[in-house]
């Protein structure tokens, strides 16, 4: 279970999620910290000019209200949280955009809540957001909407969130920074005999067994929230890296494969996860029915499914739901994600994208089903 550092998965991860922790974006409270956000900004920007596609989760909104507000405790109720993170949101995404603008970087703040993510249309419209920012070479800022949020639609720490965003955005790696070095086997503060885990496999029970409660009086989370997270991001095949966030250079030494922090690897990989779980899905919403050479080119040259090699549709289903894919016979070539509901899918059936927005109204996806979301049929 605890492992020696023997490969590091940072160095061919293109798409990165950084997580890093209200201690150390508000310097213990003492409001936001220029020099040290300035430097994560930095390192963002030389994996930016290596190719990789990164993306910020940060705290420290509500740590930044309080300290605008005068505020020494951290208030318990929630429309005073609310407020302290209006005000706070001000500064964060200010320091943000302006730190990134010094390495010529274009930034995008993101409030997110459970709601966006828990309902499908909303994921999707995030995930697309998300997925053209980063195609713009933008780097989205993302935080917990605490505005709007209650105990029903709360994420609860940003750990977490920076999982579900790993998900959302199918990212290679999550990289966590905290104020600690990563997980011990105890409270090294209290044992002495506490070993350092190095590596460990992400959903490992013993991992969580091992970590404690919250250590910060700032954040919502601890150790424990980290593994979690670890563990969630891990579904959508993310591996996880735990490191001290004032480590120098932290983010290029993990990217050149240094060993530094908990790495907790992803057993199942990106690809295998997602088409996993499209395969698994016994009941579906419905299908589409493609012309032969449409089958032909899915079944040979791994191409997205287009509308316009579309013939019929049948059944009823939302966008984002998994459909299958039918090829004249009415055998199942393949299934995927429905970028189109059916009622949508039906007027685009045998038409080219550049007639989409006069059929819809709006311009979307070229795609009925992506390549990437798209598994065929053995």
């Amino acid at each position: 279970m605890i492992q020696k550092n023997s490969s590091r998965v940072l160095p061919d991860a293109r798409r990165i999620v950084v997580k890093v922790g209200s201690s150390l974006v508000t310097n213990e409270g003492r409001g936001l910290d220029p020099v040290a956000i300035g430097e994560w900004c930095r390192q963002l920007s030389a994996l930016v000019r290596q190719g990789r596609e990164v993306i910020m989760v940060s705290s420290g909104a509500i740590a930044e209200g309080m300290k605008r507000l005068g505020w020494a405790v951290r208030p318990h109720e929630i429309n005073e949280l609310q407020a302290a993170a209006a005000v706070g949101q001000m500064g964060l995404a200010q320091m943000y955009e302006s730190k990134l603008r010094e390495h010529a970087l274009g930034s995008a703040q993101v409030l997110l809540t459970h709601a966006d993510l828990a309902d499908r249309e909303r994921y999707l419209n995030a995930r697309s957001t998300l997925l053209t920012l980063l195609k713009l070479g933008v780097v989205p800022v993302i935080n917990e909407n605490d505005t709007v949020v209650n105990d029903e639609i709360k994420f609860g720490d940003n750990d977490t969130l920076g999982a579900l965003v790993a998900n959302l955005v199918e990212a290679d790696a999550l990289v966590i920074l905290t104020d600690q070095k990563g997980l011990y086997t105890a409270d090294p503060r209290k044992d002495p005999q506490a070993r350092f885990v190095h590596e460990g496999k992400a959903g490992d029970p013993a991992l969580e067994a091992m970590a404690g409660g919250a250590g910060s009086s700032l954040g919502r989370g601890g150790m424990l929230t980290k593994i979690l997270a670890a563990r969630r991001a891990a579904r959508s095949g993310a591996s996880t890296v735990i490191a001290w966030g004032r480590e120098p250079d932290v983010l290029g030494r993990l990217a050149a494969g240094e060993a530094i922090g908990t790495l907790l690897v992803a057993q199942t990989q990106k690809l295998q996860a997602r088409k996993q779980w499209m395969a698994d899905h016994l009941q579906l919403r419905g299908a589409v029915v493609v012309d032969a050479g449409a089958a032909a080119k899915l079944r040979e040259s791994g191409k997205s499914l287009l509308p316009i090699g579309m013939t019929a549709v049948q059944g009823e289903f939302s966008r984002g739901d998994v459909i299958a894919v039918r090829d004249p016979q009415g055998v199942e070539i393949g299934r995927g994600l429905a970028n189109y509901a059916s009622t949508e899918a039906r007027l685009l059936c045998r038409k080219p994208s550049s007639e989409f927005e006069a059929l819809l109204g709006y311009a979307a996806e070229p795609e009925m089903v992506h390549r990437d979301n798209l598994v065929l049929s053995r």
